[in-house]
């Protein structure tokens, strides 16, 4: 005899267990996007009372703003100068790693630390020694080199900022390639040795085949790490010298709440959205075998 529930009881059973999540997506992620996309067709303050419907005008604005080509351009850079690091130097780390037994957690953890503490407190770190009198100042100094006024440049205050973001997602990225190493059978490069294969033919034709799907999600988080970048002209530059370390995030920010140009910047942080889910999308395409 079945005695399994009704196939409605068993619908109903998973939307409650469902529901809490939903809730969750609905009030915090699905409203304040619908919210955003609102806002960005508008002009005037966060109250339903004190905003004007004004349609495409903002985005119009907006690409008609030299400065937000600018910025784009500055996210740009700082996107692609920051990704490929991020993700080619852990992916080397983590193979050597992965070989050698010794010291492996601590190693790992060494690496990892910079992934869990506070990108604003870094930041205030790396501001100190990147100084005109900092430390990396005074080390340079031994080899008879001038000082650099690292954050007051035009061509040296965007690489800090690539160096330090390098740096916080190096340890993240590591950790997960260890995972996905794991997941690739011995077997497959004991068999690769038996035909002679060398260890780049063994990498190129084992590994990275092995590793796709952990690159994909390397590639997905690292990409959108970089993109809504904060922190780091915030604490370190505050968009400058001459605008060239202005992100995008940090762009929308001061619009919205230093220019108190509401609809404005939530057209310029519609548009991060729709370009952020356009790259994730590129990924995810290209990444299938």
């Amino acid at each position: 005899m079945n005695s399994s529930p009704p196939p409605q009881r068993e619908t109903l059973s998973a939307w409650l267990f469902l529901a809490p999540a939903l809730v969750f997506l609905g009030v915090f992620v699905c409203f304040p996007i619908a919210y955003l996309g609102y806002l960005s067709f508008t002009q005037g303050s966060f109250t339903r009372g004190g905003v004007e419907w004004v349609g495409l005008r903002n985005y119009g604005r907006l690409l008609a703003t030299p400065e937000f080509w600018q910025v784009l351009g500055n996210t740009l850079y700082f996107t692609l100068a920051t990704s490929v690091p991020s993700l080619a130097l852990p992916l080397v780390l983590a193979v050597l790693l992965d070989r050698t037994v010794k010291l492996r957690s601590l190693l790992r953890t060494i690496y990892f630390l910079p992934s869990v503490t506070s990108l604003v407190a870094v930041g205030l770190g790396w501001r100190w020694l990147f100084q005109t009198d900092g430390p990396v100042n005074e080390f340079l100094g031994l080899f008879s080199i001038a000082p650099i006024a690292w954050l007051g440049s035009p061509i040296w205050a965007m690489p800090v900022l690539i160096l330090l973001s390098i740096w916080k997602q190096i340890g993240f990225n590591l950790v997960v390639f260890l995972a996905g190493l794991q997941t690739i059978p011995q077997s497959r490069y004991e068999a690769a040795e038996l035909d002679g294969a060398n260890g780049w033919q063994q990498f190129w034709h084992i590994t990275l085949p092995g590793l796709r799907p952990t690159l994909v999600f390397a590639g997905v988080t690292t990409a959108i790490f970089t993109l809504r970048s904060f922190e780091q002209p915030y604490v370190m530059t505050g968009g400058g010298p001459l605008n060239t370390t202005n992100l995008l995030v940090y762009y929308i920010y001061n619009e919205a709440f230093a220019q108190f140009d509401f609809g404005y910047a939530a057209a310029a942080a519609t548009l991060l959205l729709l370009g952020t889910l356009l790259l994730v999308y590129i990924q995810l395409k290209f990444s299938q075998p």
